[in-house]
């Protein structure tokens, strides 16, 4: 049985219903069926070109389109999420070669120093051994330097933070400043 047989016997079916197979009525030819629904032709297309309707590329259009603007905005919440994640793992990092500094040497560098005295020996300091990183002190995911306070301000011995993706004290979301004392 071809698609078009088939076709016709469906129709043949929503017409007269189930029965109507039992006593053939359907295993005429498409053509002489009297149940084609009207408008409906079974006949190929004979043009050979192909392609999609205006409508059908709108369609498609406006669901890319819905799907960006969904998927966008958590994708770029997710990026200044995990921007703050890097500098709190940073922070963690200089503070682990802080205390190792401290540890040989006796004491914190101080503002002045810097965090640099943990890369280049500061002068004076005999009990150095360093290096305490093993690359170049590095910047804030935001490309900015790491802002070292010694004494601190906060309640600890030192002060390490960065100012968020703004540059700006305060601020919320990526804006926050992430430091050593939260």
């Amino acid at each position: 049985m071809t698609t078009t047989q088939a076709l016709c016997r469906f129709l043949c079916r929503m017409a007269q219903g189930p029965e109507a197979d039992v006593h053939g009525c359907c295993m005429v030819p498409v053509n002489a069926c009297s149940h084609a629904v009207e408008g409906f032709t079974m006949q190929r297309r004979t043009n050979p070109q192909r392609g999609f309707t205006l409508l059908e590329l709108l369609v498609v259009l406006v669901v890319l389109g819905l799907l960006a603007g969904i998927v966008a905005p958590k994708y770029f919440s997710q990026l200044g999420r995990s921007e703050a994640k890097v500098a709190r793992a940073q922070i963690e990092g200089l503070s682990k070669a802080l205390d190792l500094y401290r540890l040989e040497v006796g004491h914190y560098p101080n503002s002045e120093q810097g965090l640099q005295a943990l890369v280049v020996a500061p002068s004076g300091e005999a009990r150095w051994t360093g290096p305490y990183l093993q690359k170049a002190v590095p910047q804030d995911p935001w490309g900015r330097p790491y802002i070292y306070r010694q004494p601190g301000e906060n309640g600890g011995e030192y002060d390490l933070l960065s100012m968020g993706k703004d540059g700006q004290p305060g601020g919320d979301g990526e804006n926050a400043e992430v430091t050593s004392w939260q």
